[in-house]
């Protein structure tokens, strides 16, 4: 399927408008609701998936499944059919990038993540997984980039039940695996053995890995080599990688990175409330330190969200009214063109919403 086969086309009550990105199964793209008027996101699978119906059926399964989640941090799914041979899911539209641009823009940086905004991040994505694990739903394909990113610097897992959908499609799946990313899986993925809510866990560990020292733990060119490490390596000590970072970061990320299931944490939203402990008493020695020292309290410098620029995705402070990468008016009321800082949540000029138009 050609992209720009679709650019202009109504599928359903959905004008495709434009690409917002392509993974490895599928098409992202923006588009406009005409009967409710509003703007949404759709993705469309290769037309090869509508022809195993075993496939269909366990996808309009799981999409039922998911269209009953509700929760602030899980993308929330409008719909899910069938056009012209594709199938395709709607779904909330965030535009504010994914954690993998975050730590793109990082990494390009010489950075790492500060570790009050992983906690701020892993936190809300620890208490989402452990919302849908309650109800029945395990994600098995945890990574940066089906984590989107509001503008207000929000994480929102998407594509929940996907992976089980694909389990068993032949065109996916590698013998003796199970579906997911190969850097992200856990030994038991690796394995292709059963899984539980504790595979999404050992996820979260490896992206916090990630996001506080730079790297994956595990680097490999193939499958074969990267679900060897999963399975019989220990990870780099986190420390080695970041000295600077703090010792119980680095003992979340192993608890979380445990080989045998039973020996992680058991509940997602524990990794959260762990690591926001960790941050808060950082938080707290820092406070103490500059007061000692007659400093100011700069602790809040850290916390503050980031907005990002719907143009080019860059983040920038919550004052900004342009973006400091290529200049983007950043928070533009539609309705008088009065360009606000990025925070603002109604129009400094004429009051009205700000929000309502995102």
């Amino acid at each position: 399927m050609q992209q720009d086969n679709l650019i202009g086309v109504t599928i359903g009550n959905y004008k495709i408008l434009a690409p917002l990105g392509q993974g490895g199964m599928a098409r992202v793209y923006k588009a406009h609701q005409e009967n409710l008027d509003r703007e949404v996101a759709v993705k469309v699978l290769p037309p090869w998936f509508a022809a195993d119906r075993n496939f269909v059926d366990r996808f309009n399964r799981e999409a039922r499944l998911v269209a009953r989640l509700s929760h602030p941090n899980i993308v929330t799914v409008h719909d899910a059919s069938e056009y012209n041979g594709n199938l395709y899911i709607v779904m909330q539209l965030v535009d504010g990038g994914t954690l993998r641009d975050r730590l793109d823009q990082l990494q390009a940086l010489g950075q790492t993540m500060e570790v009050t905004e992983a906690a701020r991040i892993f936190s809300q994505l620890g208490s989402a997984l452990t919302y849908a694990h309650n109800e029945g739903i395990i994600h098995r394909d945890v990574k940066p980039v089906n984590v989107l990113m509001d503008r207000s610097g929000r994480p929102i897992l998407s594509d929940f039940g996907i992976a089980k959908a694909l389990a068993g499609t032949k065109a996916l799946t590698r013998q003796g695996a199970g579906v997911g990313t190969p850097e992200y899986m856990s030994p038991e993925q690796c394995q292709g053995g059963p899984i539980d809510a504790r595979a999404d866990i050992y996820a979260l560990g490896v992206m916090l890995f990630e996001a506080v020292t730079g790297r994956l733990p595990f680097l490999g060119d193939n499958y074969p080599a990267l679900a060897h490490s999963h399975i019989y390596e220990q990870p780099p000590h986190p420390l080695t990688l970041n000295p600077a970072l703090d010792p119980p970061i680095a003992q979340i990320i192993q608890t979380a990175m445990m080989k045998h299931p039973t020996q992680r944490y058991q509940h997602a939203i524990d990794m959260g409330k762990a690591l926001q402990l960790a941050a808060d008493s950082l938080l707290a020695v820092s406070g103490q330190q500059a007061q000692a020292s007659g400093a100011f309290d700069l602790s809040h410098v850290a916390t503050t969200p980031l907005f990002t620029c719907p143009q080019c995705r860059h983040f920038n402070k919550p004052q900004m009214r342009f973006c400091t990468k290529c200049g983007f008016a950043l928070n533009q009321c539609r309705n008088c063109g009065n360009r606000n800082p990025a925070n603002n949540r109604f129009c400094s000029k004429c009051g009205r919403s700000l929000l309502m138009f995102q």
